[in-house]
């Protein structure tokens, strides 16, 4: 009995190490993107929270199967309401999603001007804001454009920004 209670501490304490080096890389991704692309330090804060929560979520995960957490019953009405919930609401979790994306994908940044071409309804104009649900665009008549992440994940981003390195 002591011995498993020891196997159950030892595998925690190494989930626990794993969860805070894989955090460790991740910050590091991060801040490398926003030193790299010059990235406003909001638009990093949004991605390590999206991090740190899903990590913590499988710290969590990890450690009921460590411990042999008796959930069958709350594991399967929890995968109920989930499912219901998550399906509900596949755009918000698809729009994070593409935040992430674009955050390592993408280099535009606050005061960028772009075009997002999207056939008749292209939209054009400097980026004010780059949170985890859209980017608004303010347009050449002053009027900010909500643009959703996953359509813009979608269609093709123009950065209107000249490169002095480029070409």
């Amino acid at each position: 009995m002591l011995n498993k209670h020891l196997e159950e501490i030892g595998l925690s304490i190494l989930s626990l190490v794993v969860f805070i080096g894989l955090r460790l890389i991740v910050r590091t991704l991060i801040s490398r993107q926003v030193q790299l692309y010059d990235f406003h330090l909001a638009r990093a804060v949004y991605v390590r929270k999206f991090f740190d929560f899903i990590f913590f979520g499988l710290l969590l995960v990890v450690n009921f199967f460590i411990w042999d957490f008796s959930f069958k019953s709350i594991f399967a009405s929890f995968f109920a309401v989930a499912g219901v919930a998550l399906f509900a609401n596949w755009s918000l979790l698809s729009n994070v999603t593409a935040s992430v994306i674009l955050f390592f994908n993408y280099p535009i940044k606050i005061g960028s001007k772009v075009k997002i071409i999207d056939g008749n309804d292209s939209v054009m104009g400097k980026v004010k804001d780059l949170s985890f649900f859209s980017i608004q665009i303010e347009d050449e008549s002053g009027n900010i454009v909500s643009y959703p992440n996953n359509l813009a994940l979608q269609k093709g981003i123009v950065d209107l920004n000249p490169h002095k390195d480029e070409f």
